[in-house]
């Protein structure tokens, strides 16, 4: 595979992961991920670190569509900023953790772990279950410990971080709307911090492709920002014009085949 299918292929992946993102509102790790492990395949990368690869790649493209919707969020007054530094030091203890807890594992074992993970989300996606909502929040402590542990799982499977840290805000009193914007927040400290991890727990591998940094792989990175940001326009469009339950049962399938294929 040349330079320039590869560049076409991962700007057509962000295309993918940014549609997907808008249309489900989900973080595009859930996408990029697995996609990536497929597209590093098909370049002969060495199984033993495609899905590290793919994991600190997909944090680092999250810091810049993470930035660029923290922002959006912040503009509009809905990110609730006392919560947000009450979860930041876990935040970034776990993301620096996570990553460290994925580089003692196998690539086998990793990917394991994400098909199980993704299986969970899909099984919540589809049975409907969302978090009972809450009225006051816990002290700073049990903030911060519930930041390590959203942070520590969001670092180690290449997620933004809103899957885990949306129903934990919600369960703390937040809107739903306060708990996205805030969630957003804290996906930018988790995909930097992690994403900046991963390049240093794998600097200088002797399996890794040119063009990396680490765990980071550039090209991969360039394509999927440079399409992911308009295209999640075009998801949230969508949508608002399909029927929320289809989409949800359609996003829960996919991830269901996304799991079994990692598991299998």
């Amino acid at each position: 595979m040349n330079a320039l299918v590869a560049l076409l292929g991962y700007l057509a992946l962000g295309a993918v992961a940014g549609t997907m993102a808008g249309l489900f509102g989900v973080g595009g790790g859930l996408i990029i991920v697995p996609a990536l492990v497929f597209v590093f395949g098909l370049q002969g990368v060495a199984p033993e670190v495609t899905m590290h690869l793919a994991v600190g790649t997909s944090l680092a493209t999250i810091v810049i569509t993470g930035a660029s919707s923290a922002w959006g969020h912040y503009r509009r007054g809905s990110i609730h900023r006392q919560w947000f530094l009450a979860l930041l030091p876990g935040l970034l203890l776990g993301a620096i953790a996570g990553v460290f807890v994925a580089g003692a594992l196998s690539g086998g074992l990793l990917g394991t772990l994400f098909g199980i993970f993704v299986l969970l989300m899909a099984a919540r996606l589809a049975l409907g279950r969302g978090p009972r909502p809450g009225s006051q929040a816990p002290g700073r402590s049990v903030m911060a410990l519930a930041g390590a542990v959203i942070g520590g799982v969001s670092a180690l499977f290449g997620i933004g971080g809103g899957t885990l840290c949306v129903p934990w805000l919600i369960r703390c009193g937040a809107t739903l709307t306060r708990a996205v914007g805030t969630s957003s927040a804290c996906g930018v400290p988790i995909a930097l911090f992690g994403a900046a991890t991963f390049i240093v727990v794998g600097w200088g591998h002797p399996l890794l492709p040119a063009g990396t940094s680490g765990f980071v792989m550039w090209p991969a990175f360039l394509g999927i920002v440079l399409a992911s940001v308009p295209f999640a326009r075009l998801g949230v469009h969508l949508a608002h014009a399909l029927p929320t339950r289809v989409l949800k049962l359609a996003f829960a399938a996919l991830l269901a085949v996304v799991g079994l294929k990692f598991l299998l």
